[in-house]
């Protein structure tokens, strides 16, 4: 497995720049952010897709560092109620996949996106519970006639581009775990499959390794982030939590940088889980640690997963 980053926490810094970093540190892999909620500080979607030349020169700044490419990312909500909203992340999600594929990128991150409650709605609706019946009726509604609609046409059109769909099994969409990523994968084909991202299933209560065990080959790629349970916290409010990520003395849960969550166990037991449900593709950090600048964080991350991650020998058995 390689070790690569998300280039989102070094939004500030230009491509160049922020590639002779990633190098320096020991990453062998970036993970670029074209639109939406990542934004697209590292690459020019719209100038690139005409452009064969920018392209060419563009994955030569990748190249002369020994970095690998291992998916373009556009995390966004094109199932927003609110139309302008959800045709901008469209567009994005559109020009990604056709910019991946003239780039000879396989992946595409998303999120699976959250309708409202009609289509008058003006916010999304996330539903976390079967009763009242109304909620029933909601997710039914929503999944009939937004969410595999729009992905099974989206799929076509990723397959028609030799591109897989990763989406990011985030709470707040309505792909939040692996039986829904799953049930999306099954309605809309099998180019369609996870970036596992296990912070989001720690505070859910999910174990991640059993999750890896569910999904299976689903996996296409897999973000390195943590997440920190507070047990006080959560023992008198639960985990779902709306207060600030700045707060981290009143929630019941925050994000961390790799290994400040979890320990070694934890974090070894996820890689070889991994490894044994055949993924060898990038552990891509991502920084969301509010203790943490993004250079400490980065540092830390890097050092701490390759204890975790031991290279194959050839005829050697792998175990992390």
């Amino acid at each position: 497995m390689k070790i690569g980053v998300l280039t989102a926490l070094l939004a500030g810094q230009p491509l160049q720049q922020a590639l002779d970093y990633i190098a320096e540190a020991g990453c062998e892999a970036v993970e670029i952010g074209t639109g939406n909620y990542p934004g697209s500080p590292h690459i020019d979607l719209d100038g690139m897709l005409r452009d064969a030349g920018k392209r060419k020169a563009w994955l030569k700044e990748l190249d002369s560092r020994g970095l690998t490419l291992s998916a373009l990312s556009c995390h966004g909500n094109p199932l927003h109620p609110n139309r302008k909203f959800a045709q901008a992340n469209h567009d994005i999600h559109r020009k990604t996949v056709q910019l991946a594929n003239k780039l000879g990128c396989e992946r595409v991150i998303n999120f699976s996106g959250c309708p409202g409650d009609s289509d008058r709605a003006k916010y999304p609706n996330w539903v976390t519970c079967p009763w009242p019946p109304d909620f029933s009726e909601l997710v039914d509604w929503q999944w009939r006639e937004k969410v595999i609609p729009y992905w099974k046409e989206e799929a076509a059109f990723a397959r028609r581009n030799k591109v897989k769909l990763c989406f990011e099994m985030h709470p707040g969409f309505v792909v939040y775990n692996p039986e829904t990523l799953l049930r999306l994968r099954e309605a809309c084909g099998e180019n369609v499959g996870a970036n596992f991202d296990p912070s989001h299933l720690f505070w859910q209560g999910i174990d991640p390794v059993a999750a890896i065990r569910e999904l299976k080959d689903c996996i296409f790629h897999v973000h390195a982030k943590d997440t920190k349970v507070d047990k006080l916290n959560t023992q008198k409010n639960g985990v779902l939590d709306t207060k600030s990520y700045t707060g981290e003395l009143q929630r019941s849960w925050i994000f961390r940088t790799v290994g400040y969550g979890n320990g070694y166990d934890v974090w070894k037991a996820i890689v070889s889980n991994l490894r044994m449900v055949g993924y060898d593709w990038v552990l891509s950090i991502e920084h969301e640690d509010s203790l943490m600048s993004p250079n400490e964080g980065l540092q830390k991350a890097i050092a701490f997963l390759k204890q975790v991650v031991i290279k194959e020998a050839p005829g050697v058995a792998y175990w992390a």
